[in-house]
């Protein structure tokens, strides 16, 4: 059985080092905000060429705390892709803003920047895009856009660790974004963790205070904030991958090609462009018959998976946002993002799967 993941192969190089830092956490007796976030957040924003790193303890918390320091009114609009995970959502819905949904490139699955101008409002206030499956949106229109209309830049970066457009890494583009070091992700912890990173003193300041109850000093409150601390122990896991961070993404960009060169034009691959470096935290392709096909392979000993069968405005947490019309959908809904959540499937892509798997998955395939 070739498995989509396995998150205990996917640790074992690292496993005696993790041990060794986590042993030392412990003794440390120290186990909240100290010396091992701090050697993490400054190792991660060193490499990801932020100025500041604030570690939190989600993916969702990071989103949601870098809108929080912009304390939009009450109501203003945020737009995102109509076919993002749901946390990109929530985050927007838990600082009483309204999500805007916009279409994305059925080619690239990221936000159409062509799509953007025709639902800003004068209540828009920011655009969060999400550097999908890991791939940067298309950054140079989206800027242009954001500084033609004064809007802020939220970058959702939880599947995009290490990928560049034009050479410069997500979460370097907008003025607060998010990561999530979920345990799948390229830079996976060993549970919930998450990061915002920014190039601006005040944003930071903001962020710091607001993830440890509003406080800046111990017992004393300036704001009504969250209990949102990445831990010593993630912290001191993270430190340890961020060193095999690079090799994981190009093991994973070298399994990509496998799959780009072998796979049969039926199906509809990834696209590959010259100032994009993807990271692959998923290889999706389209396929009219995707449930058939996905079946076809379980059955010869291959697991996929679906990110994501349900869009957005298709679930149930929204429905009564949308019957109020608090949410606006289309009477049409959204196409482009349903025919991509009704076609798309995941392929093995993880960091311990080799070259013969991949090329065996090919194989399978394309016999289908």
């Amino acid at each position: 059985m070739i498995e989509y993941e396995n998150l205990k192969k996917v640790n074992q190089p690292y496993l005696d080092e993790m041990v060794r830092v986590s042993k030392e956490a412990m003794e440390s007796g120290w186990f909240i905000l100290g010396e091992r976030v701090k050697a993490f957040e400054n190792d991660f924003a060193r490499y990801n060429g932020n100025k500041y790193c604030i570690g939190v303890a989600s993916g969702l918390d990071a989103l949601t705390i870098s809108l929080k320091v912009y304390n939009f009114p009450e109501g203003s609009e945020v737009l995102i892709p109509s076919n993002s995970y749901i946390a990109t959502v929530f985050s927007i819905l838990h600082n009483n803003l309204i999500p805007v949904f916009v279409e994305p490139d059925i080619h690239t699955y990221n936000i159409d920047p062509l799509r953007i101008e025709e639902n800003i409002s004068p209540k828009t206030k920011a655009l969060m895009i999400v550097n999908l499956y890991g791939k940067s949106c298309d950054m140079d229109s989206i800027l242009s856009l954001s500084k033609k209309y004064n809007l802020k830049v939220i970058e959702d970066c939880a599947q995009s660790h290490g990928a560049k457009y034009k050479g410069k890494k997500t979460g370097t583009f907008g003025e607060c974004n998010a990561f999530s070091f979920y345990p799948t992700k390229n830079l996976g912890a060993l549970g919930d963790a998450g990061a915002i990173v920014t190039d601006d003193s005040a944003l930071a300041n903001k962020a710091y205070e607001l993830r440890n109850y509003g406080s800046k000093i111990k017992y004393y409150n300036d704001s009504v904030g969250y209990n949102s601390r990445l831990d010593e122990i993630q912290a001191a896991i993270l430190s340890v991958k961020l060193q095999y961070l690079d090799k994981i993404n190009m093991h994973k960009r070298n399994l990509a090609d496998i799959y780009d060169s072998n796979l049969k034009s039926d199906f509809i691959k990834p696209v590959r462009e010259k100032n994009y470096f993807d990271v692959f935290h998923i290889y999706a392709i389209m396929h009219e018959r995707r449930d058939e096909l996905r079946e076809f392979l379980l059955k010869n000993e291959i697991k996929t998976e679906i990110h994501y069968p349900v869009p957005p405005h298709k679930q149930n947490a929204l429905s009564e946002l949308i019957k109020l019309k608090k949410i606006k959908v289309p009477e049409e809904g959204f196409p482009i993002s349903e025919e991509i959540h009704k076609k798309i499937l995941s392929l093995p892509i993880s960091s311990f799967h080799s070259e013969s798997d991949i090329l065996k998955v090919t194989k399978i395939l394309n016999e289908f």
